[in-house]
């Protein structure tokens, strides 16, 4: 099935030369089922650029989804033309009545704040709390996933010496759980940050599961069964150029920054860098889509009425 988003959303042209099936909204009213409903929290500066990696990886799904763009209120981003903004997003404020069957809560490039110093940080934990109410399965990516942990179970985060910064192999610790269906056991993922979360802190007693990790970052993602909680600290959804990208960016700015570990062939950064994830970021998202799939309710406003 395809993925229903707005009709003039940059994304699409691009999804749709690139062989993702993309819904209008009139052919969707058509079909006799329920779109299943996923919101994403975009935090990303360059919002465009995140609407279509994750539309890509929720497009490549085999179930009708539709997509709906929220942002913070209280905080209006410099790198996304504010006529995008409020063309395709909904404040969280405009969207807290709604339920979601799946919502998404991208990273941020404030990692090496205090979670309180950062400036929507009270909008951040009110949104958190109104995911155990009004989503059935959130899935919490990179400083929204250390965000999610630290607020639910005051999970810390740590600062590296060195940004992590590159792709690098991690291991399959879980074959049977829902989401790493057809995950090989060692697979590689983009990995882009100043902070980590350790393994020593992520107690099963709460119900934590460490389902990713790689020997030379650390933890990479984790479930929380009973919530339907996922924290993945990785880029998994990144497409083949975004650490090109913020390897170019930092060195025109005269950062300290080393080139991106087994990213480019021969570590060249004249030469185009290989997609080495591609696979895995679909299994990962249509295993979650299909996950929610199976154990939402029919009747979406009855999410959130057992917790």
């Amino acid at each position: 099935m395809p993925i229903k988003i707005p009709d003039l959303l940059p994304a699409r042209q691009t999804l749709e030369a690139e062989g993702v099936r993309v819904m209008t909204e009139t052919a969707a009213i058509r079909q006799d089922i329920r779109p299943l409903q996923i919101g994403l929290l975009n935090l990303m500066p360059n919002k465009i650029r995140t609407e279509l990696q994750m539309a890509r990886l929720l497009g490549a799904t085999p179930l009708q989804v539709e997509l709906s763009l929220v942002r913070i209120g209280q905080h209006m981003p410099k790198n996304t033309p504010e006529e995008h903004l409020l063309a395709f997003y909904n404040t969280w404020e405009e969207v807290r009545d709604r339920k979601f069957d799946g919502f998404i809560i991208t990273g941020a490039p404030i990692e090496l704040l205090d979670f309180e110093e950062v400036s929507y940080w009270p909008e951040m934990e009110q949104i958190f709390d109104w995911t155990v109410t009004n989503v059935h399965s959130t899935l919490n990516v990179c400083w929204g996933g250390m965000a999610a942990i630290h607020h639910f179970h005051r999970v810390p985060k740590y600062t590296l010496s060195e940004k992590a910064f590159g792709v690098y192999r991690h291991q399959n610790l879980n074959r049977a759980s829902p989401y790493l269906n057809g995950f090989s056991d060692d697979f590689q993922i983009p990995v882009s940050r100043w902070t980590e979360i350790r393994e020593d802190d992520i107690d099963p007693a709460r119900g934590l599961e460490i389902l990713m990790k790689s020997d030379e970052t650390g933890v990479c993602m984790i479930h929380e069964q009973k919530r339907n909680r996922l924290y993945i600290f990785n880029h998994i959804e990144y497409d083949s150029f975004s650490l090109k990208e913020e390897y170019e960016r930092d060195v025109s700015q005269g950062k300290s920054i080393h080139i991106p570990h087994n990213y480019f062939p021969a570590d060249d950064p004249s030469r185009e860098p290989l997609n080495r994830w591609r696979s895995h970021a679909h299994l990962l998202f249509g295993n979650w889509i299909n996950t929610i799939y199976q154990t939402t309710t029919f009747d979406i406003g009855q999410i959130g009425e057992n917790r």
